[in-house]
């Protein structure tokens, strides 16, 4: 048990910042990953020129890295936005241009998770209004993510870092992926546990393991980041190894993305030994 039975994949959009996109998945593979993820790349379009998304799948395919998750547009993320899905007006709009793009995109490179943002709660917005937007709008993406063979995920994030975010507990995530499943009939809505955004919440150690008790059966993919500051695991007090093994026992086989802040990501790998790290 421990670190070296789980499927680890690095998250690109937070790990690697200091190269172009493009080189990023050549510096997954040299540090020895063979899984990346990523958020919606293109912060100011959700629908870019197919040569930008051709040269990115070409960057995966190239370094032999596979993509297992991707972001919807999600906004100007980072950045003030938590999404657009639940954004009345233009960012739902802008959502809902990208979804048939995101998911072709997710099939051309074998990518089987689609992760769509809620959203923040906009001033002046009446809130029952935001999540009837949103229930439409992840039918729609549940839909097009089963017509490509993939999940739809529902992220909790923490309230601390993101007030205006509704989805702050894992039941909340819980009952609006529960809503898009009966919507559908589908099944294929499925939670993001992140483990770090939990602890952020004020979640003990002793709370995540019953949220991934009651929950690793509706765990569509986990990511982790240390307690406090957001950093490798061993920079913080979380007990990750411990919490991945209860993932496990519970039945969870999926990917572990480490979505992280490190000065010098290829430096910030050691508590993961290097035959650990290539995808099996």
């Amino acid at each position: 048990m421990g670190y070296t039975d789980q499927r680890f994949d690095v998250n690109l959009s937070i790990l690697f910042t200091e190269l172009p996109l493009l080189e990023r998945p050549a510096a997954a593979a040299a540090a020895g990953f063979t899984a990346v993820e990523l958020w919606w790349p293109w912060i100011e379009t959700p629908t870019p020129e197919q040569a930008e998304l051709d040269a990115l799948k070409k960057a995966l395919d190239d370094a032999g890295t596979q993509l297992v998750g991707l972001n919807f547009y999600a906004g100007a993320l980072p950045g003030p936005d938590r999404g657009a899905l639940s954004v009345p007006g233009e960012e739902s709009d802008r959502f809902r241009a990208n979804i048939e793009v995101a998911a072709d995109f997710a099939a051309s490179v074998g990518c089987k998770a689609l992760n769509a943002l809620y959203g923040n709660r906009v001033e002046g917005a009446d809130p029952q209004v935001q999540d009837s937007l949103a229930l439409e709008n992840l039918v729609l993406a549940a839909r097009a993510a089963d017509r490509v063979g993939a999940i739809l995920l529902v992220e909790t994030l923490n309230k601390p870092e993101s007030p205006l975010y509704p989805l702050v507990s894992a039941p909340s995530a819980i009952e609006v992926i529960d809503k898009v499943n009966a919507a559908t009939g589908l099944g294929n809505a499925k939670f993001l546990l992140d483990i770090y955004h939990l602890s952020m919440n004020g979640e003990t150690p002793e709370d995540i393991a019953e949220v991934i008790k009651a929950y690793a059966d509706k765990t569509g993919h986990v990511q982790i980041a240390d307690n406090p500051g957001r950093g490798a695991p061993g920079t913080g007090s979380l007990p990750l190894e411990e919490l991945l093994d209860q993932l496990k026992k519970a039945g969870y086989a999926g990917w572990v993305g480490l979505e992280y802040k490190a000065p010098d990501a290829a430096a910030s790998f050691e508590w993961l030994p290097a035959e650990a790290r290539a995808a099996n």
